[in-house]
């Protein structure tokens, strides 16, 4: 019987997109945008101590080999024939830190996370005022905090008058970044001490960590990361597009360790056949396109022109706006960050980044502690039961309020409450929760950009609930518009890789961009009603601050003497009792 003949489809793109809870390969159709095949693998996060997050760089690593292996073979399945992947692109988590040894290839420590929570918490970045709020610009993720002491002892260093580390780098100084991590590293791992002193020891992002070893390793591996990745270590000056002396010096980091910084669409290297591939699947395909997850997802949405948005609902949001060539520096707690750089040669691309802390957490909040649904799923199935929260506001600020407010004291609240009120309209208040906090972001960035946002484009996994799309259309008041194609990420990455000079198989061009399907929410409500209900929320976000002062429960001091009037008032009144107990005879 004669072999089946594999299908021609034309030139296709791989993306390995690796995140903070598992590794993905994708194989994207470079005319069409058609997803063709993926695999996926979960990868472990290891809490050694309260507080600390790390991942196996070299488990992260054998994730990718394993779904391009898998990918591979399912495409095979498929009679597609996987020499037509002409190049690779790399997505992944950003600021997570390792350093390795550049002769052996074995990390020198476990990676340093910032993955997703289990449950909401709040990261720490350092105010003048010494008081902490949460860092700007994250999710709803449990931060490694082993480096507040570093971050409180830096912070002291800093003129009050010149913050240099943010006006080069975008960034407050924050527990989250790579830098502090690598400084933590250098500080108490002896082999990592050890690997520098020496010259072995080579530090990047998990991107550069996946680029040197997909391209050969110790035997020639490529140690390089883009600028997106790059603008996230606080290492990296924004404007010139270089590692900045002053910032190594500031954070004591030798220049030599670092990756050589790119664009985020060219050759890289190719790929190199490896132990843990069978046949050496897709060696020599060149690995072309680099973008942290955030920007990659930016690219896969295609906002390509100044005033663009895009929001990835998860864990919590993000929210990135394109503003073209120019940095602009938040008033309203965002940060300022690098888009993308779509070749060596072409122009830099900015971008405003805020998040919600707590989007799809508050949904398992109500799963998991209150137990009104059993499945992420069913708040969708409660919500449109009544279709209102009737009059309902949940301000979910477990530990605080995030941009653009940044207040500690604040703790979440369910306000609005009547006998009337029931499990429905709490789901519903969850959701539209989650809709106010975007917005309040989106003015932010509107405040900040001068762009008012005609519509915004959306991804992520709470993306697949229609009351909530429908919700986000009503509150903002402009168009909601969700890909068909929902994995945009990996679509960005692939994007890039197939743009690159010397692949050139994926056009970048307006009129050549595939024309992807939509789906678009408008607002059904009118602008009063929205206005009115949003009010009503900004309301109730005002009653959940100061909760928390520095004479409650949670700062670690319940005791009632802590009122010296009421103490005097206590002991006075135990020794005139104890006086007239003894003055009148009684035992």
């Amino acid at each position: 019987m004669a072999a089946a003949k594999k299908a021609v489809l034309g030139p296709l793109v791989g993306a390995v997109d690796q995140g903070t809870s598992s590794t993905r390969f994708l194989v994207f159709n470079s005319k069409t945008a058609e997803l063709l095949s993926h695999h996926q693998v979960e990868i472990k996060q290891e809490f050694p101590r309260e507080g600390w997050v790390e991942q196996d760089p070299k488990e992260i690593l054998q994730s990718v080999y394993e779904c391009i292996e898998k990918t591979c073979e399912k495409l095979g399945q498929l009679n597609i024939d996987i020499s037509n992947i002409k190049a690779i692109g790399v997505s992944n988590q950003r600021e997570t830190t390792v350093v390795w040894d550049k002769l052996t290839g074995e990390p020198l420590y476990n990676a340093v996370a910032a993955p997703v929570s289990p449950g909401p918490s709040v990261p720490v970045a350092v105010v003048p005022s010494g008081a902490s709020v949460p860092a700007a610009g994250t999710s709803s993720v449990w931060l490694d905090l082993r480096t507040q002491s570093t971050v409180e002892n830096l912070y002291k260093r800093i003129p009050g008058n010149n913050n240099f580390v943010k006006s080069k780098t975008g960034l407050p100084l924050s527990t989250y970044f790579s830098a502090v991590k690598l400084r933590w590293l250098l500080d108490n791992v002896r082999k990592v001490q050890k690997a520098v002193e020496e010259n072995r020891a080579l530090f990047g992002t998990i991107d550069s960590w996946l680029i040197w070893s997909l391209t050969g390793g110790v035997n020639g591996g490529v140690h390089c990361t883009d600028v997106t990745n790059a603008s996230r270590t606080m290492l990296f000056n924004i404007h010139s597009l270089e590692w900045d002396k002053e910032l190594c010096d500031f954070f004591g980091i030798p220049m030599e360790i670092l990756p050589n910084v790119r664009s985020s669409s060219e050759i890289y290297g190719l790929m190199k056949i490896s132990h843990s591939l069978k046949a050496g699947a897709l060696e020599g395909v060149p690995i072309s396109g680099c973008l942290g997850d955030q920007s990659a997802a930016l690219v896969g949405q295609m906002c390509f022109q100044d005033g663009q948005a895009k929001n990835t609902y998860g864990t919590g949001c993000f929210l990135l706006c394109n503003t073209g060539h120019k940095c602009v520096f938040s008033e309203h707690g965002l940060l300022t960050t690098v888009a993308y750089k779509l070749g060596r040669d072409k122009p830099v691309y900015y971008a405003l980044e805020g998040s919600v802390a707590i989007a799809g957490a508050v949904i398992r909040w109500l799963r998991d502690n209150l137990g009104i649904i059993k499945s992420s799923e069913e708040i969708e199935k409660l919500a449109k039961e009544v279709g209102t929260s009737y009059g309902c506001y949940f301000v979910p600020a477990f530990s605080g309020l995030y941009a653009p407010y940044w207040e500690p004291s604040a703790r979440g609240i369910i306000c609005g409450l009547t006998q009337f009120t029931n499990k429905c309209h709490i789901a519903f208040a969850a959701l539209e929760a989650v809709c106010f906090q975007t917005r309040e972001i989106l003015d932010a960035m509107n405040r900040d950009c001068g762009i008012p946002l005609s519509h915004l484009q959306v991804d992520g996994g709470m993306t697949s609930n229609k009351i909530l799309m429908q919700l986000q259309a009503d509150i903002l008041y402009i168009p909601v518009v969700k890909p068909s194609m929902p994995e945009t990420t990996a679509l960005g990455a692939a994007m890039a890789a197939g743009a690159a000079e010397g692949v050139g198989v994926w056009s970048l061009e307006p009129e050549d961009l595939s024309a992807v399907t939509m789906e678009r929410f408008e607002p059904q409500i009118n602008a009063e009603e929205s206005e009115i209900r949003y009010s009503t929320w900004k309301k109730a976000v005002m009653k959940s601050m100061g909760w928390v002062t520095t004479q409650s429960p949670e700062s670690g001091d319940p005791s009632i003497f802590c009122s010296l009037p009421l103490g005097i008032f206590i002991v006075s009144s135990m020794v005139m009792l104890i006086g007239a107990r003894y003055i009148s005879g009684i035992p």
